[in-house]
């Protein structure tokens, strides 16, 4: 048999052979993979000249063509389109890419020639992007172990293979859970309080699990939360939240309590054995943020003002509880319906009447209009071109000379095969490197995953406008990706220091909120009529409404995901109690609940990318609201100067530019806090 995998992919673009790749393909492709990326740095290391930039660091960015194809499609279906046979390839293959990945880390042939190149960088005359990438490598093999002990070096690759393992675990782990959670509602008194885009979404679910139901509710966050928001039914509310909120944290084969407390353990190895006190400080060392106190600062700044805020909103849902004649306790299962009815009442604003201009295609258009009028980009409908599964539409992304410059997949729907959340990935990155070896220009294909509760047959899937917000800025991550323009794959797109990475995608969402966008593009999925203008006022005056709650659930998520890392004396033996007691510490009020718990804490546990870093967003959000103040003070949020300094600086620099250094030639200067406390709504503005 033939792998297509090891063939040459002459498909268009370049894309995967989607329909021909079989789950076994993998195994052999990534022997394969392991065994040429293997021999290329044995030529680097073993090489006669002497050590320079194109032999050693140009040569090591290029190496593993083959190892990074199969990995970028493999791990992307993982996510978006598994079955039980992928995921079993997935637990084999996850300790063994991580060996692989350590032999070439902590190989000391190849690191040698790295520092050598190092040590002299300033005396070769590099360019700058050539400099940041000799930088940037030996950090990550620093970083990877390489100036450890034989030894420790032995030890952190076992801690690294188990580390894939556990990590690899949880995340199937939390799937499993969220797709055998099913709601079955079936008379009207289970639906009551359920707008008709709720109960549409919830009979979609039930018809494509095939239920015999008036309607299906599932752990997808576009049906739970709507649910959450709407019924009337207190007793399935907290059903439905007692199941959302304990993923992970069940008996049995998909237990993730002893996983997260295994990793938090194998981390705090990893930290001491670099010479770290805890997991926070050894991840912090490689951020803008650099310190433990430099984040408690910034999560300080909010956690006060957000409590107090959240501490006004609890009593407007409790005056409204008196006013309903309901004398229970406010419980987490009940503030987001009852924030909806003051909501209503505040801002006259009601989710069945916003949902109708929220039509998916037509706010599809609105991102690629944004990114035309700021960026000259266009984007290609190619129906023709097949993807992984047919809701995955295929676009070619043309510049304003109408050069191609990528391919963009926009998969937007829940399903049982995809994980939860919303993200971007690449099946290729961009680069455009050259000498001898290299492949030229290589233009990236990026990928943005949602999950929104598909309409009913031949009707429209509408977004709130929160879901529309996550259209927008998983759409600035993909902008970072596609716009990409750095000579290196290390430094391309995303590839950037995590707490500037939200920084392209949070921006972007400033666009959504401009009333010119809203009336191009926010039209009544029936009538085509633009949606009023009095409904643009009361929405935008409403987007403070319930901040506290938001920035209070954020925030205690942030600090429990930092007060974990930065443990010295290791893992808590229940990371359930440790969870509890830490929201006791910092005053966390139990009706509001966090964004995440430990046990299915993805950001932190399927992955290492955004362990001790959550507060990301927030460090992100003050740097996108103090950039996107540079539009509102010129008076165009389509200013061409200054989208041309956007694109320039923040999303086609990639990491060829220190961060600090690449906001300020944006901005012009260093970032205030103001503007992000302003959005947020926690000072006093004219609108309050």
């Amino acid at each position: 048999m033939t792998n297509p995998l090891l063939e040459d992919w002459r498909t268009p673009y370049g894309l995967p052979p989607f329909e021909a790749v079989l789950p076994s393909h993998f195994a052999p492709a990534f022997e394969r993979a392991f065994e040429e990326h293997r021999a290329e740095i044995e030529r680097i290391a073993s090489s006669d000249e002497a050590p320079g930039f194109d032999n050693t660091v140009a040569a090591l960015d290029r190496s593993g063509a083959l190892f990074t194809r199969v990995a970028l499609l493999f791990f992307n279906l993982a996510s978006s389109e598994t079955s039980p046979d992928l995921q079993a390839v997935e637990r084999e293959i996850a300790p063994r890419m991580a060996a692989h990945e350590s032999a070439i880390y902590l190989h000391e042939g190849l690191f040698k020639r790295l520092a050598e190149v190092h040590a002299k960088r300033d005396e070769l005359g590099l360019q700058p992007e050539q400099l940041r990438l000799v930088e940037r490598l030996h950090l990550d093999f620093v970083r990877e172990g390489a100036l450890l002990s034989p030894p420790d070096k032995q030890r952190y690759a076992q801690l690294m293979q188990s580390l894939a393992t556990l990590t690899t675990s949880f995340g199937q782990n939390v799937l499993a859970d969220e797709s055998a959670f099913r709601l079955e509602l079936h008379s009207e008194a289970d639906l009551a309080g359920l707008p008709d885009f709720v109960r549409a979404a919830a009979r979609e679910a039930a018809a494509a699990r095939g239920v015999q139901a008036a309607g299906v509710i599932t752990l997808s966050r576009s049906l739970i939360v709507p649910f959450l928001t709407f019924s009337e039914r207190r007793d399935l509310r907290e059903q439905a939240w007692r199941a959302w909120t304990t993923r992970g944290e069940h008996d049995g084969a998909h237990d993730n309590r002893p996983v997260a407390r295994e990793i938090l353990a194998l981390r705090s190895e990893q930290a001491r054995l670099h010479g770290h006190a805890s997991y926070a400080d050894y991840a912090l060392a490689d951020t803008m943020a650099g310190t433990q106190a430099a984040v408690q600062r910034l999560l300080t700044q909010v956690w006060g003002p957000a409590n107090a805020r959240a501490a006004t909103e609890r009593e407007a849902l409790k005056g409204l509880m008196l006013s309903r004649g309901e004398t229970h306790a406010l419980e987490a299962w009940d503030w987001r319906f009852l924030a909806e009815k003051v909501r209503q009442a505040r801002y006259d604003l009601d989710e069945a009447n916003v949902k109708p201009y929220f039509p998916l295609d037509r706010m599809v258009d609105a991102v690629f209009d944004c990114a035309g009028r700021l960026f000259g980009l266009r984007f290609v409908p190619k129906p023709e071109v097949r993807a992984y599964h047919p809701d995955v539409k295929v676009y070619e992304v043309r510049a304003a000379d109408d050069a191609v410059v990528g391919v963009f997949l926009h998969d937007n729907f829940a399903r049982p095969t995809k994980r939860s959340g919303a993200w971007m990935s690449s099946y290729r990155k961009q680069s455009h490197r050259s000498g001898a070896g290299a492949p030229g220009r290589v233009l990236p294909i990026v990928v943005n995953n949602n999950n929104f509760a598909k309409g009913a047959p031949g009707e429209p899937t509408l977004l709130s406008f929160d879901d529309a917000r996550t259209l927008f800025h998983e759409f600035g991550h993909g902008l970072h990706g596609l716009l990409s323009n750095v000579a290196f794959e290390r430094l391309s797109g995303t590839s950037v220091l995590r707490d500037f990475v939200e920084l392209p995608s949070q921006i972007f969402e400033h666009w959504l909120e401009q009333p010119d966008v809203l009336q191009r593009h926010a039209r009544h999925y029936q009538t085509g009529e633009p949606i009023p203008q009095d409904l643009v006022a009361r929405l935008l005056r409403a987007r403070r409404f319930n901040q506290g709650y938001e920035t209070v659930r954020y925030a205690a998520s942030a600090l429990v995901d930092m007060a974990a890392h930065a443990r010295t004396d290791g893992a808590p033996e229940d990371v359930c109690a440790f969870e509890q007691a830490e929201l006791e510490r910092i005053g966390a009020p139990p009706e509001i609940g966090l964004n995440h718990r430990l046990v299915h804490f993805q950001h932190l546990f399927s992955g290492s990318s955004y362990a001790a870093g959550y507060y990301v967003y927030l460090w992100a959000e003050v740097l996108d609201a103090d950039g996107f103040d540079a539009f509102v003070e010129a008076g165009d949020p389509f200013d061409p100067a200054i989208a041309e300094r956007l694109k320039r600086f923040i999303y086609a620099s990639g990491d060829s530019i220190a961060p600090a250094a690449a906001f300020r030639a944006f901005r012009g200067r260093e970032p205030t806090v103001d503007a992000m406390l302003r959005q947020r709504g926690l000072v006093a503005t004219s609108e309050d």
